[in-house]
């Protein structure tokens, strides 16, 4: 019986031990990652790139947006996928600091797809 407590033991602190390095892992990966996803990715105007505000995101409603999926039109800004049309004068259009248009928008429930917040860059003349 003594050998089979032997093994025992060793099993419990082989799978301590893998525990232990599966959590150290973790931690390194989460605290060096280079942004989260309340951030914005880096860009050639902000290399270090920018925070979203968090009025805006919950942590997961923002994103840049790809080319052609924000247009503006005479009545406002456009979001190509879902038609929304948010006024050029809405409180929800902010002043885009890296020149990129970013979107956020609620991802699910009944106000999925709505924008929350458009990140605009300025406007041409």
């Amino acid at each position: 019986m003594s050998a089979a407590k032997s093994r025992s033991a060793q099993a419990v602190q082989s799978a301590g031990r893998l525990l232990f390095s599966l959590l150290a892992a973790g931690a390194v990966t989460v605290l060096t990652a280079p942004a989260f996803a309340h951030d914005a990715k880096p860009t050639a105007a902000l290399p270090q790139g920018w925070s979203y505000p968090f009025a805006c995101c919950a942590n997961f409603d923002c994103r840049t947006a790809h080319t052609g999926e924000v247009l503006e039109k005479p009545e406002g800004y456009v979001i190509a996928g879902t038609g929304e049309v948010v006024p050029m004068t809405d409180k929800r259009v902010k002043d885009s600091p890296d020149g990129e248009f970013h979107w956020c928008a609620h991802q699910a429930g009944l106000d999925a797809g709505k924008t929350i917040c458009l990140f605009v860059p300025p406007r041409s003349y």
